[in-house]
C-alpha cells in the first residue's frame, strides 16, 4: 500500500472529474470564473486503468467521485462502470451539489454508486439561491427524496457555514436530517477560495455550531471516527426525533494524522492534501498508454512532499478539486 513520510498508509481516492458546476457558491467559486470546455480530462478508460492499478497493487478498496460537480460530465454513467468494473473497490462513493438527482438517481446507483455526499447549506430558499447563485432548493430536496427511494446505502448532508450567511439554519437542518435520517455535517469554512481573504470574519468554529446546535439536544453520544473526516454524534432532540450530526473541523481540530486519502484532479494533478499544491501529475504513466512503474513513480514522489499537517492557507480553488 501507498504511505506518505509519516507512514500513513493511503487507501482512499478523491478523483476530481471536472472543474465545472451549475452552482456559483460563495466560498467556493470565484464570481466571473466560467465553465469552460475541459480539454485532456481523465477518459473513462485512464480512469478505470488508474484505479485497477491502485486496487490491485496498493491495496485500493475507497473512491469517492468529485468536482466541481460530477454531473456536469455527460459520460459520467461510463465514468462510474469503469470504476465499479474494479472488483476490489468495496466502496464506489458520489458528492454532488443534486440539482440533478431526481432525474438520474436511479442512474448512478445501477452504474455502482452506493453512497451520496449531497451539499446543502440551507433550507431556506432565498438563502439557497443567494449562497449558490441557482434557484434550485426544491430540485436539490426533491433529488434527496428521490435518491431516499432509489436506496443508496448511504445519504449525507454537507453543510458549509459561513458568518453572516447560513449559521441561523443549523437547527433546521438538524431536525431536517432527524426527519429524513440522512446524517447532517457541519463543516468549517477553510481560508481558501473566494472567501479566503475575509476568511476570519466569515468563519464558524466547531465549538460556536455546537453551541447553536445543542439548544435542542437533550443527549448525545459521541460516535467512534476512524478515519472519517467527521467527528459525529447520535443526538436525542427536544421533540423525541434522533438525529446524526457531524463536524467536519480542518481549522479548529484538524485530523490529518488519521488521513488515508490522496487526491487527483481531472486535468491529472496529484494533491497530497485539499488545502496543499499540486505536486505533480499522472497524466504521463496515463497516455498515450498506460505504465504502471511510472505511475507508481510519481505517485511516491508526490506523497513524498505530503505534510505531517495542512497549511493554513489552502492553494486552489474548491470547484477543482472537491471536497
Amino acid at each position: 500500500m501507498l504511505s506518505d513520510p509519516d507512514g500513513r498508509s493511503i487507501g482512499y481516492l478523491r478523483l476530481s472529474l471536472t472543474k465545472a458546476c451549475a452552482m456559483r457558491c460563495r466560498y467556493c467559486r470565484p464570481a466571473g470564473l466560467k465553465n469552460e470546455v475541459e480539454q485532456g480530462v481523465l477518459t473513462p478508460l485512464e480512469i478505470e486503468n488508474l484505479v485497477r492499478h491502485l486496487a490491485e497493487h496498493h491495496g485500493l478498496k475507497k473512491v469517492r467521485l468529485t468536482g466541481g460537480d460530477p454531473s456536469s460530465r455527460k459520460d459520467l454513467i461510463e465514468v462510474i462502470e469503469a470504476v465499479r468494473r474494479v472488483d476490489q473497490i468495496q466502496d464506489l462513493a458520489m458528492t454532488t451539489h443534486g440539482l440533478t438527482l431526481a432525474k438520474h438517481a436511479q442512474e448512478y446507483y445501477d452504474a455502482g454508486v452506493r453512497r451520496l455526499n449531497i451539499s446543502l447549506d440551507t433550507l431556506d430558499a432565498d438563502r439557497f439561491a443567494d449562497l449558490t447563485g441557482v434557484n434550485g432548493l426544491s430540485k436539490v430536496l426533491e433529488g434527496i427524496d428521490t435518491a431516499q427511494t432509489v436506496g443508496f446505502d448511504t445519504i449525507k448532508i454537507n453543510s458549509v457555514v459561513v458568518k453572516g450567511q447560513n449559521e441561523r439554519d443549523l437547527q433546521s437542518l438538524v431536525r431536517f436530517g432527524a426527519r429524513k435520517n440522512i446524517v447532517v455535517r457541519f463543516i468549517e469554512l477553510m481560508p481558501m477560495g473566494p472567501l479566503a481573504g475575509v476568511w476570519g470574519e466569515r468563519y464558524v468554529s466547531e465549538a460556536v455550531m455546537k453551541k447553536e446546535i445543542w439548544k435542542i439536544v437533550l443527549h448525545d453520544e459521541l460516535i467512534e471516527q476512524g478515519h472519517d473526516a467527521a467527528r459525529c454524534y447520535r443526538c436525542e432532540l427536544d421533540d423525541g426525533s434522533v438525529a446524526t450530526v457531524g463536524f467536519i473541523t480542518p481549522m479548529s481540530c484538524n485530523f490529518c494524522e488519521a488521513c488515508n486519502r490522496v487526491r487527483i484532479a481531472s486535468d491529472g494533478s496529484i494533491y497530497p492534501c485539499l488545502m496543499g499544491e499540486p505536486r505533480g501529475s499522472v497524466m504521463d504513466a496515463l497516455r498515450p498508454v498506460f505504465d504502471g512503474k511510472k505511475l507508481d513513480a510519481l505517485l511516491l514522489e508526490s506523497l513524498s512532499q505530503k505534510q505531517s499537517e495542512h497549511p493554513h492557507d489552502g492553494f486552489v480553488v474548491m470547484t477543482h478539486i472537491g471536497v
